[in-house]
């Protein structure tokens, strides 16, 4: 059975724009023994860009290119590390989504916060979930971005859609998540933090009426 989610109550489900969450991220444990015990966490942030379509909200989702030196060729949100300029994190990841699928910063508007998420690579990552403009089109840095496409957000709220999958990382099994194949988009491998974020945006929805 599919969700329908409207923003309305979407943006109940989030951390208000006004102070960001602070804290460890929420997947902190699954990450302890993955992670040096005196590591420190590089700040981030990323836009989870919703646009509203004929049948629903849709998710905007990008494929790095296999160039990168870090998640090369994985499906990912728009999004980098937090730089000295940004003013917040909200304006870190407009400023990178901005370099990244040419979204001008007009054409978004924040809603608010996801809980911080932690990654195997050392970041501290801040969703920022922001409503954009209808008529947006994406204009992707091919230094950086292979590709561009959306997802309905029902069909990735849907729990039936998400599955848990056992792999092995540096010597111990873990589980990720990661979402069935989606036939609009069947090329796309939506997991690891991309999906994690997907989920905790899922366990937020299902706190609010």
């Amino acid at each position: 059975m599919t969700v329908r989610i409207d923003a309305a109550r979407l943006r109940r489900a989030l951390h208000p724009l006004d102070t960001a969450p602070a804290g460890r991220g929420w997947n902190s444990d699954e990450l302890a023994d993955l992670l040096p015990p005196d590591a420190a966490s590089v700040e981030a942030a990323v836009l989870i860009g919703l646009i509203p379509r004929a049948d629903g909200l849709a998710v905007v989702l990008t494929r790095r290119t296999e160039a990168l030196r870090q998640h090369a060729g994985q499906v990912s949100f728009p999004g980098g590390r937090i730089e000295p300029g940004d003013a917040d994190p909200v304006a870190a990841a407009l400023r990178e989504a901005h370099e990244e699928i040419g979204l001008r910063i007009e054409q978004a508007t924040p809603w608010g916060y996801l809980d911080p998420l932690s990654t195997i690579t050392g970041y501290r990552v801040l969703p920022v979930v922001a409503g954009l403009d209808p008529d947006f089109i994406a204009i992707p840095d091919p230094g950086e971005v292979a590709d561009v496409f959306e997802v309905p957000l029902d069909y990735l709220m849907t729990p039936a859609n998400l599955a848990g999958i056992d792999v092995e990382y540096r010597g111990r099994p873990r589980r990720v998540l990661e979402y069935l194949g989606y036939e609009q988009a069947p090329e796309q491998r939506i997991w690891g933090a991309t999906a994690s974020i997907l989920y905790n945006l899922r366990q937020r929805l299902e706190e609010v009426p």
